[in-house]
């Protein structure tokens, strides 16, 4: 009897560890959903903050006069734009 008494205590402990197993794997796959999903937040806010940090020289290049560092990062934003807008054209002519 105590052999299979033994068994039988092994058979639980083992049907618990497959609870527990399944528990956690479905606990690891709504932990990532959540993390995927708080990514694309992140990378939302990180886009909007970019938008507001042009628009903000944007601006103030239209209401004051502006101060060197700004009037530099303005000169930045430009040329980038232009880079970008000449890309586009050559990929268009080709």
């Amino acid at each position: 009897m105590e052999i299979i008494e033994q068994i039988a205590n092994i058979h639980t402990k083992l049907q618990l560890v497959l609870k527990q197993y399944d528990h956690l794997l479905k606990e690891n796959s709504r932990l990532q959903q959540a993390n995927v999903r708080l990514q694309q937040e992140q990378q939302e806010g990180k886009e909007k903050l970019a938008d507001c940090q042009q628009q903000n020289l944007i601006l103030k290049a239209s209401v004051t006069t502006m101060d060197q560092k700004d009037k530099k990062a303005l000169e930045q934003k430009i040329n980038e734009y232009v880079k970008n807008i000449d890309q586009c054209i050559s990929l268009l002519s080709r």
